[in-house]
């Protein structure tokens, strides 16, 4: 993937047809529902006796119930069979269920359409998880973020313009339900015909035994997500986000009518925004995250969630400034500006929060179970979508609630759900820190990332010059560390709280508390036999001169017991930082440094167990280290 942009993707066999294939898919779900609605809202005559709000929302809901009794199924298929074979076939099917469709809507056909409905909500519950989990297959580790954000902007666009292209479709007099028929065969048809050019994707666990109970493939499904908090605080948080987005998209009409005066131009102006700020975020993630999985852009999110939810409240008239206004006339109010700015940042936090937790899962997951997991994860989103809408209700008419009160309600309650999933999973607020202190403080350039296995237990060995080495470190790495440090940086106020929450490991010499040092080489061991990271400074404490210490003992009894690959680092840059043991005041290091110092990460090769003496990584530190202090 060039290294500019994830654009480059498109260029390439393996994610093109994929992503117009989901493009497609997308798009049609969009014009086919929005149409259908808006033929029962304002054509209802002759096809049904429903009321029109009665129609429209049975037509959500045949189109989400799918995902409630057809995911789990729908995991195990993408896990049994080669992804791209499952796609080419829901593809097929879509044409299938859009010529079915059609006719449907050339004679106003309200049951056949809302079959169709119910079908299309199959189509996209079998298409799901064979989609994500298709995605790690063809992807390297460094596009994933980069991949993951395309197929949320193209997805989030493809909305955008289904909806729009049904309504004007439908708009066009007596032969506008003939006209959307032609646009979903069509649609269906492009689709079908991109997905002949995925590549073959094959499966995972092609002896998986079908299980055709979906509330007991669902349970278990569940339970191996929950073997894994960081996932299933992921599942958690994605079925958040759709709470959230789900919440804002519904209200738009009456927001537009009722609270900003504005007529259904202005209603499309709000949808607009709002699904260019998701793919904006979503496609900013790559070059935000510096092209790794950083879930410490998911609390960034939430607090842009938050904080721009709030100002929206604060930022709409106390009375609508016209009445029925089109989109141009509510533009010409510079008031105006403030809330549609709010909600491209709030939509673009939620693209920064939903990228990398979708990255997440798919790097996180077992091969073998990963759609299975996914598709567990649609189920719980189809469950929070469906809460939405009551809770929607609550507010609005059992608590007599404005909807402006409604979206500040929703902004502080993210506020506490985000807070539940850092405090559970404190792994998501050390990548956040890590990531402001590279992005905020620091302007730091990295060199060697790819040396940190992408799988296994390996020892990293770094220099130690500041109460931030970990924190830096954790920033670099694209996989979780466990940290071996001395008591005395351990216990650091503020700083304790954060090692602790972590996991980090206390350690000190045999002298100062031999006990304690017994148990830290033990949870170190133990780290390593599970195949996890471990980061040690056998320095034995913070540099106090700036030099490079003598690499300590203890580093060849831990490769005695378990003989893993040694990655030697070096830290170049934070002596004399803010966080270093260096003299002098805090301002004045600041101006000697500069506000926004640099730093380097130098990352070695990797050494066998029994070449990586204590003496010899500590030569090969220093020489990456240089004369850069």
């Amino acid at each position: 993937m060039s290294r500019e942009s994830a654009f480059a993707l498109l260029g390439q066999r393996r994610f093109a047809p994929f992503f117009w294939t989901q493009f497609c898919g997308a798009a049609n779900d969009n014009v086919f529902k929005f149409s259908f609605t808006l033929l029962v809202t304002y054509r209802s005559a002759g096809s049904t006796a429903l009321d029109a709000s009665i129609a429209a929302n049975l037509i959500a809901a045949a189109f989400i119930l799918p995902f409630l009794l057809f995911s789990a199924t729908s995991g195990q298929l993408a896990d049994k069979f080669d992804k791209a074979t499952v796609m080419r076939s829901v593809k097929v099917l879509e044409v299938a269920i859009m010529l079915l469709g059609a006719w449907g809507f050339v004679g106003n056909r309200f049951a056949v359409l809302l079959a169709c409905t119910f079908l299309m909500g199959v189509h996209s519950t079998l298409f799901g998880p064979a989609k994500y989990s298709y995605l790690p297959q063809h992807l390297a580790p460094a596009e994933i973020v980069g991949g993951n954000g395309m197929v949320e902007m193209g997805t989030f666009v493809a909305i955008l313009l289904g909806t729009i292209l049904g309504g004007v479709l439908l708009d066009q007099g007596e032969s506008g339900p003939r006209y959307a028929a032609a646009a979903c065969v069509a649609l269906a048809l492009v689709g079908s015909l991109a997905s002949l050019g995925i590549p073959r994707s094959p499966a995972s666990d092609p002896a998986l035994a079908m299980d055709w109970n979906p509330v007991r493939v669902l349970w278990r499904n569940l339970r191996l997500a929950h073997e894994r908090p960081v996932v299933f605080l992921s599942m958690m948080g994605i079925s958040w986000l759709w709470f959230f987005g789900v919440l804002f998209l519904t209200q738009f009409p009456a927001f537009a009518r009722d609270v900003l005066g504005g007529g259904p131009s202005l209603a499309n102006l709000l949808l607009a925004v709002f699904t260019v700020g998701i793919a904006t975020g979503a496609l900013a993630c790559d070059r935000l995250s510096h092209r790794i999985v950083e879930i410490g852009m998911v609390p960034l999110g939430s607090i842009g969630m938050t904080v721009f939810g709030i100002d929206l409240f604060f930022a709409v008239p106390a009375q609508p400034l016209g009445h029925l206004q089109s989109a141009g006339q509510f533009l010409a109010h510079a008031a105006h500006w403030r809330v549609l700015g709010d909600l491209f940042a709030l939509s673009a936090c939620a693209g920064f929060y939903s990228v990398p937790l979708y990255a997440l899962i798919q790097t996180r997951c077992p091969v073998q179970q990963r759609a299975r997991i996914i598709a567990a994860n649609n189920i719980l989103n189809a469950v929070f979508m469906i809460v939405a809408n009551g809770y929607a209700v609550l507010v609005l008419r059992g608590l007599g609630a404005s909807i402006v009160e409604l979206f500040l309600l929703t902004a502080l309650l993210n506020a506490a759900v985000a807070a539940y999933i850092y405090l559970r999973v404190p792994e998501f607020l050390l990548r956040f820190l890590a990531w402001i202190l590279i992005n905020a403080i620091y302007r730091v350039g990295t060199s060697g990332r790819e040396r940190i296995p992408e799988q296994g237990a390996a020892l990293l060995v770094a220099n130690h010059v500041s109460y931030v080495d970990a924190i830096l470190l954790s920033a670099v790495s694209p996989r979780p560390i466990r940290f071996v440090m001395h008591r005395s940086i351990f216990e650091r106020p503020v700083l304790s709280w954060l090692f602790r929450q972590v996991k980090a490991i206390p350690i000190a010499s045999a002298r100062e508390d031999p006990l304690l040092l017994e148990q830290a080489f033990a949870r170190v061991s133990e780290e390593l036999r599970n195949g996890g990271l471990v980061c040690i400074f056998p320095e034995g404490g913070l540099t106090r001169d700036g030099n490079l210490a003598r690499f300590r003992p203890g580093l060849r009894r831990i490769l005695e017991r378990d003989a893993v690959a040694v990655v030697p680092i070096a830290l170049r840059g934070l002596w004399g930082s803010s966080f270093s043991l260096a003299g002098g005041t805090l301002l004045r290091r600041r101006l000697q440094r500069g506000f926004f110092p640099r730093l380097g990460v130098e990352i070695g090769d990797a050494l066998a167990a029994q070449e990586a003496s204590p003496e010899r990584l500590e030569q090969i530190v220093a020489g990456l280290r240089g004369d850069w202090r």
